[in-house]
């Protein structure tokens, strides 16, 4: 059988369902035998970087349960997709990418030349500081094999991308097709740390003569199975949480969730971190958006407990008490919260902590034409029933949006966490859709907006029930905002004497029904509208006197000293 067909075969077999590609001579077979064998559906986009946020929005819509994939062609294809790739890597999403490269016998080799072939690039080179496994393939013979052992790698342990780049003629050679009935060779298995019984019920110790016990949960634990579950025992135990920005992503608003911390978020969720007795981290890295810059005064008055997987995040920025490797599913399989007994001191610290997210889970932009704690809020009210996922890209915008959403349990949002990709959002809303099979918000500025922005093209095209929300402050609102403060004003490179571009304009171009905001009334109707018939929409607000965060942490100050000061 062709070796092209051969590859559609086990990404199908794998679970493999959607796919992300620009078409380019050196993936035509790989591209053709996916089509025809039609068990993958692949998507055209306009750019290899939108295909692989799409790709990488599989993987984080389906708790890891489908792999994403995307396809780029040799050279310039491969080039654009890196960006997705470091953006899998760091944010711990298993993806699929496939690049073409030249024929084998056109690879420069060992020769003393820059290339050989026409967009011949070692694209292997390139990623293998941001993938788990990365490879070449050498002949038709390794394809099978490479493949199978590039889906498990992705998906074991710490998630994360890989990447097999394939010469055009291995694509369309022919290989035997008993290759496929072969059994896989298991990889060695990777002795997984554990943690003994003893230390799990040193913990329970801990939390249950904890006065002011805290958890603080990443992206780490969120994405790992059994994690509802446990969660909702946390709920009935009632012991208080906060998260960080991945760890929001998937945890539903409830009295005794205090959103997220640090950098941006409320000012209760860096109160109960300041003012913990006992603080347990699960699958944080605890950098410094959430710590602040004095990672010495984090958690000043607590015990810290930390449990990662990757033993090199324990002790790292934050020194723990106590500290244990883990997989975080194992934890949450082997310890109830059910098996902590109540301790009556909790209730007057989560009746604190309840009281402190009252009074300061507030509107401070009042003097604003348009205010973002109102717009989400309004989101938060009109969505309250809803089904959907938010989709957010890089800057106030998402600050905004990650300090107000409150989520549903049929909801989540998504960011570029760790790499913080401007041009993230509105590919990423494709794969999303298509995976997730619900409609998405996207929330997007200006300048997120304009970085992906020719991917618009394939949410009308497709007809998807997209809402893209672009938040217009006429500039690059957060960097302008540091110039602000550190620069003495000079805003060279953010702002342009209020020149921006007309979004309508541009959606109204790409044939996506599109409305200017001016107001609280216009964006409540146009939300209300697109709830009751999702469809492509574009909603421009135009909010130009916004131009920071509130609360926001100043550089050198205590999570708890967040600007403006607040005496709430």
């Amino acid at each position: 059988m062709k070796a092209s067909d051969a590859v559609a075969k086990i990404l199908a077999d794998n679970n493999v369902l959607y796919g992300f590609e620009l078409i380019g001579g050196m993936i035509t077979h790989l591209v053709d035998s996916i089509n025809l064998l039609g068990k993958t559906k692949l998507v055209s986009m306009h750019h290899e970087q939108g295909a692989a946020f799409a790709a990488s929005a599989v993987s984080r819509v389906t708790h890891h349960k489908t792999l994403g994939l995307a396809l780029a062609t040799s050279g310039p294809g491969a080039t654009n997709l890196i960006t997705g790739i470091a953006d899998c890597w760091l944010d711990s999403h298993p993806c699929i990418f496939l690049t073409g490269q030249v024929n084998t016998h056109e690879l420069k080799g060992k020769r003393d030349i820059r290339q050989q072939g026409f967009q011949e690039l070692d694209s292997v080179a390139l990623v293998t500081s941001i993938t788990k496994y990365a490879y070449q393939i050498k002949s038709a013979d390794e394809l099978v094999p490479c493949l199978r052992k590039a889906i498990q790698i992705a998906k074991e342990g710490r998630p994360g991308p890989v990447l097999l780049d394939i010469p055009m003629d291995i694509q369309r050679a022919d290989i035997d097709e008993a290759l496929l009935n072969n059994p896989m060779t298991p990889e060695p298995k990777v002795q997984r740390p554990s943690i003994a019984m003893s230390d799990l019920d040193f913990i329970i110790n801990k939390l249950q003569n904890a006065k002011k016990p805290l958890l603080l949960i990443g992206g780490g634990a969120v994405n790992s199975s059994g994690f509802q579950k446990w969660l909702e025992q946390i709920e009935l135990r009632g012991i208080p949480y906060v998260a960080s920005l991945k760890g929001a992503e998937k945890i539903k608003a409830s009295d005794l969730y205090l959103g997220m911390l640090g950098a941006y978020g409320t000012r209760a969720a860096n109160h109960a971190v300041q003012n913990c007795d006992l603080l347990l981290v699960l699958g944080s890295r605890m950098d410094v958006r959430q710590t602040g810059a004095q990672p010495e005064d984090f958690a000043r008055n607590a015990e810290i407990i930390q449990i990662d997987l990757q033993e090199g995040q324990l002790n790292n920025r934050v020194i723990a008490d106590f500290s244990y490797q883990i997989e975080l599913s194992e934890y949450f399989s082997r310890f109830s919260p059910l098996q902590i007994p109540v301790n009556n001191d909790w209730s007057v610290w989560t009746a604190l902590l309840k009281e402190k997210f009252r009074v300061t889970f507030i509107d401070e932009y009042t003097t604003w034409n348009l205010s973002p704690f109102g717009l989400f809020t309004q989101l938060n009210k009109l969505t309250e029933r809803v089904a959907l996922d938010y989709i957010l890209d890089v800057g106030n915008n998402q600050m905004w949006a990650a300090h107000t959403l409150r989520l549903n349990a049929q909801q989540a949002m998504h960011h570029s966490g760790g790499l913080g990709s401007m041009g993230f959002a509105i590919p990423a809303a494709i794969g999303a859709c298509y995976a997730g099979k619900k409609p998405i918000i996207v929330i997007t500025g200006d300048g997120g907006a304009q970085l992906n922005i020719q991917e618009l093209d394939i949410i009308a095209r497709d007809k998807l029930p997209i809402l893209t929300i672009v938040m217009n402050n006429h500039s690059l609102g957060m960097v302008r905002g540091f110039q602000e403060m550190y620069f003495e004003g000079r805003n060279s490179s953010t702002y342009w004497n209020g020149y921006t571009s007309q979004f309508k304009k541009i959606g109204e171009a790409y044939r996506v029904e599109s409305k200017t905001i001016i107001s609280m009334q216009a964006f409540s109707s146009a939300l209300e509208s697109f709830l009751e018939s999702p469809r492509p929409l574009l909603l421009e607000v135009s909010m130009s006197d916004a131009r920071e965060c509130r609360p926001r942490l100043e550089y050198g100050r205590a999570i708890d000293q967040q600007s403006p000061r607040h005496d709430g």
